[in-house]
């Protein structure tokens, strides 16, 4: 397969907030911080003001949509592809919910992928515009303190709010090399493969389920936001997927959130717990390395499919 983008383009963003009146957090806000981010950078991005964005002029050139809703291609040899993934991930505080009083500290995670590391000066503005207005239930604000990149070992200040200007600093995963026959997932955020567009219960998954849409979702994000399409010789992969062995301890956990869009409640869920792969995965080392960053399945800008490697 062609090598994946050396060092890949992703980071992950610390958020450290100063909480200015009270901010209350549903059990699981990647949905509440992901639809305050999008207010806020459309209100920052957008110059149009239209409705919709897809009729804009500026559709395929404005920031907005590049970030939060990237247009997808308008031909495409392998298919015609209706959406593409989003260059980022909202990693909201661990579950439960959170009341947050004035002078507490609020932090959460933020991943980018690809171009989008480029508008890092516009996301963090946005996140400002966005917590300023307000959030959470009873629009509770927060100022911002500092932008940390946090790497394998030490975090680094990229934004400090008494200076105002993003440093210097240089993004990038480096899956390390190296070989396994054995690899543990700790998965921490509901983890929602579909089969037939219906989700896969705790009982059915298989490991082939999980790599074959971890590699799917790596090879789209590769493509349409880092500039690398990679030759993957899916057939092959997915029966090289099928052989390796599965052993979990896994359970249903649902989340309820509102969709905006929908103007409805909507029951989201998918498996969190322990995952063991067993069998032949150098093929797929490496896609499981950056899935820590780009997490896997549906709903992945809420920060679902969230998961660790354990040693």
């Amino acid at each position: 397969m062609t090598t994946l983008p050396t060092p890949f383009p992703a980071a992950r963003y610390r958020f450290d907030w100063r909480v200015e009146t009270p901010i209350r957090l549903p059990e699981y806000a990647g949905s509440t911080l992901r639809g305050a981010f999008g207010n806020a950078l459309r209100r920052t991005a957008c110059m149009t003001r239209q409705k919709d964005c897809k009729p804009c002029p500026l559709y395929r050139s404005c920031p907005f949509p590049a970030v939060f809703a990237p247009a997808p291609p308008a031909e495409h040899s392998l298919q015609a592809f209706s959406q593409i993934p989003a260059p980022f991930v909202v990693e909201p505080p661990a579950w439960g919910e959170r009341d947050y009083a004035p002078g507490d500290t609020l932090g959460f995670h933020l991943v980018l992928i690809g171009r989008a590391l480029s508008q890092l000066p516009l996301v963090v503005h946005a996140w400002q515009r966005a917590l300023k207005h307000g959030i959470g239930a009873g629009d509770g604000s927060a100022s911002l303190l500092r932008v940390s990149l946090v790497g394998e070992a030490a975090e680094q200040t990229v934004y400090d709010a008494a200076e105002g200007q993003i440093r210097p600093h240089s993004p990038g995963i480096e899956p390390p090399p190296g070989e396994a026959e054995r690899v543990h997932l700790r998965i921490e955020t509901p983890l929602r493969l579909q089969h037939n567009g219906r989700p896969i219960r705790p009982q059915a998954i298989t490991g082939r389920d999980l790599l074959v849409t971890l590699m799917r979702r790596v090879a789209l994000v590769s493509e349409f936001h880092a500039a690398q399409r990679l030759d993957l010789d899916y057939r092959a992969l997915a029966e090289a997927a099928a052989r390796v062995r599965s052993e979990t301890a896994l359970a249903w956990q649902d989340w309820t959130r509102y969709s905006s869009r929908q103007k409805q409640e909507m029951t989201l869920g998918g498996v969190v717990g322990e995952w063991t792969l067993r069998g032949e995965l150098a093929p797929f080392l490496p896609m499981l390395y950056l899935g820590q960053w780009l997490h896997v399945g549906k709903n992945a800008s809420f920060g679902l499919g969230r998961y660790h490697l354990a040693p």
